[in-house]
C-alpha cells in the first residue's frame, strides 16, 4: 500500500505544461479519502460558464477548460490550463497547501490553503483575505466558483 507521504509532491514544471496533460499522480496512493471531503475526483470540462449571473461571452478561453482532480487521503492535486496544484494535506493551512505559480503568467509564486467545509474544497490564497476558490459536487455536476469572478458548471469527461 503506498501513502501519500510517499508520492513527492508536484509542482507546475517552468513555463507550464503544454499539449497532452500530464500525470495522473495519485494511482498508487490507497488512502481513501477523509471524513467531509466531496468526491471531486475525475477529468472535468465547463459545462456553463456564468459571470455576474450571465452567460460568459462564447469567445472566452473558460469555455475551453478541462481539469483533472486528483484525491487520495487529505491530499488533492488538480491540473488544468498548463498548471500543477498539489495541496500535500488539505488542512487549512498555507505550509501544507499549494506552493506554487499563477496560471496568468506561469511565474508569479503563490500559496494557497485548502480546507473542506460543508462539503465543499475552500481555496484561500496567501495575502489576499477575503479571496475565496470553492468547488464542490452537484449532482454528476462540479461546481466551480472562483470568487465573484465567474461560475462554472463542468460534467465529467473521464
Amino acid at each position: 500500500m503506498t501513502s501519500i507521504l510517499d508520492i513527492p509532491r508536484v509542482n507546475t514544471p517552468t513555463g507550464g505544461w503544454h499539449g497532452e496533460m500530464p500525470g495522473p499522480f495519485l494511482t498508487a496512493a490507497s488512502e481513501p479519502l477523509i471524513a467531509g471531503a466531496p468526491d471531486l475526483r475525475g477529468t472535468w470540462r465547463a459545462l456553463e460558464v456564468t459571470m455576474n449571473g450571465e452567460p460568459a461571452p462564447e469567445n472566452m478561453p473558460m469555455w475551453k477548460h478541462v481539469e483533472r482532480i486528483e484525491q487520495a487521503g487529505d491530499r488533492v492535486i488538480v491540473t488544468a490550463g498548463h498548471v500543477i496544484h498539489d495541496f500535500a494535506h488539505v488542512d487549512g493551512s498555507f505550509d501544507n497547501g499549494c506552493h506554487d505559480v499563477l496560471e496568468m503568467d506561469l511565474k508569479t509564486p503563490m500559496v494557497v490553503a485548502a480546507s473542506y467545509e460543508d462539503g465543499v474544497l475552500v481555496l484561500r490564497p496567501q495575502g489576499i483575505p477575503g479571496i475565496e476558490v470553492k468547488r464542490w459536487r452537484e449532482g454528476e455536476y462540479l461546481m466551480w466558483e472562483y470568487h465573484g469572478a465567474f461560475s462554472m458548471k463542468l460534467e465529467r469527461i473521464i
